[in-house]
């Protein structure tokens, strides 16, 4: 760290978010040679753990708990922060530089990092109902775990990348699935007609139940516990357990009537941060992108990580000489024998074109374009083949003609 940087430098940074995101940042620091004042402020009384196993390893019992654990308690110490878990924020103070934690202490700050995540979203008056479930946090997925060791009848409601590890996490568990979505296919929204076609099919072929173009209007109760789901055509499934799969909101209510612009999610410039000497990472941030100009918030774990070393660095810099965050997406899904990942974002294309393999083979790797210009790259069993097509996706190269890009 420069003369310059260390003059400009906060002497107190709090991280509000004990995610892989927030590790991201108080780690990245360190290892910038930040030697100020540290805290890290965590919701939840576990150590910042993995999300990503949770719906996978964790669900199906191959991993235990202390598998997912990101760093172990004498990391955390070697990076000489003060942790707070088990507090959650409650509110923020910007003119006065303090995180109010829920037992009424006060966190002071020069530099303020919201690393919040998100939470799952629940279908209304399902909150107290037995064997209704979300996947979001450790106790979510091992309630799930317990639920499923009874091999009851599951109805998952959501066909995104939860609900759709679950169901096949279920399956191999020996339990009967219907999975329900509003789409035309499960995950369409992430691989459109043609690739959702494919998984829809491995899917049946597993034995799931699958109701496309379907929404659930109630979960149906005995005894307040849940019995099976009622569809918006009037249609019931039965069901010994429901798992709501339908999407996360940002953790931001904390932030009321701080100033900190809030919309979907923090809202920040193209360097993550959101003024009054607030940054924002992980699925909380919503950034501009330097190149398109469009808002983005992305719920993935690789760009958790990303993000956090990227405050982290601007942070130092300060806001003057921050650096835009640009990265390239990337994200992953094991369902049964497909591993499935994307480079880039899928959504809003209007073209999509297998170049390598085919939906027969079950190993593919398909482009997706937006107004002539590659913007994701998606392989199914390809993984070596798949990286070549990395470059193409970061500079938002042309779709040519033919066989390839």
């Amino acid at each position: 760290m420069s003369a310059e940087t260390a003059a400009a430098t906060p002497s107190r940074v709090a991280v509000v978010g004990a995610s892989a995101a927030g590790l991201s940042v108080v780690e990245g620091l360190r290892r910038e040679g930040y030697t100020g004042s540290l805290t890290l402020i965590g919701e939840e009384k576990h150590l910042p753990y993995d999300r990503p196993p949770l719906s996978k390893q964790l669900l199906s019992g191959v991993w235990d708990t202390d598998r997912l654990h990101l760093r172990g308690e004498d990391d955390l110490q070697a990076l000489d922060l003060e942790l707070k878990l088990g507090q959650p924020a409650t509110a923020l103070d910007t003119a006065a530089g303090q995180v109010v934690l829920a037992d009424g202490t006060v966190v002071g700050y020069d530099a303020l990092v919201v690393a919040t995540g998100t939470r799952a979203r629940r279908l209304p008056g399902t909150e107290s109902v037995r064997g209704v479930h979300v996947l979001r946090t450790l106790e979510d997925a091992l309630a799930l775990r317990e639920d499923l060791g009874a091999r009851p009848h599951l109805v998952v409601v959501g066909g995104g990348f939860v609900g759709a590890e679950a169901a096949a996490v279920a399956r191999r568990l020996g339990c009967e699935v219907t999975l329900v979505t509003d789409t035309a296919q499960p995950m369409g929204d992430a691989l459109g007609d043609e690739l959702g076609a494919l998984l829809r099919t491995v899917h049946q072929e597993h034995g799931v139940r699958i109701e496309t173009g379907a929404r659930v209007d109630e979960v149906l109760t005995d005894g307040g516990r849940a019995s099976g789901v009622r569809l918006a055509d009037g249609r019931s499934l039965t069901a010994d357990a429901v798992l709501v799969g339908i999407g996360a909101r940002p953790n931001t209510e904390w932030l009321t009537g701080s100033g900190v612009p809030v919309g979907n999610g923090v809202e920040c410039d193209a360097t993550l941060y959101a003024g009054s000497g607030v940054w924002a990472a992980g699925d909380v941030a919503c950034w501009l992108n330097a190149r398109t100009g469009e808002p983005w918030r992305i719920e993935h774990r690789t760009n958790a990580a990303e993000q956090g070393l990227a405050v982290a660095r601007n942070i130092l810099a300060g806001p003057e000489r921050a650096v835009a965050f640009d990265p390239l997406p990337y994200v992953w899904s094991d369902q049964y024998d497909l591993k499935i990942q994307i480079y880039g974002r899928t959504r809003g294309a209007d073209e999509v074109r297998i170049v390598e393999g085919s939906t027969a083979e079950r190993k593919l790797v398909a482009l997706y374009a937006r107004n002539g210009r590659i913007s994701a790259a998606v392989g199914i069993n390809m993984v070596r083949a798949l990286r070549g097509y990395r470059a193409q996706v970061a500079a938002a190269a042309p779709l040519l003609t033919g066989s390839a890009a």
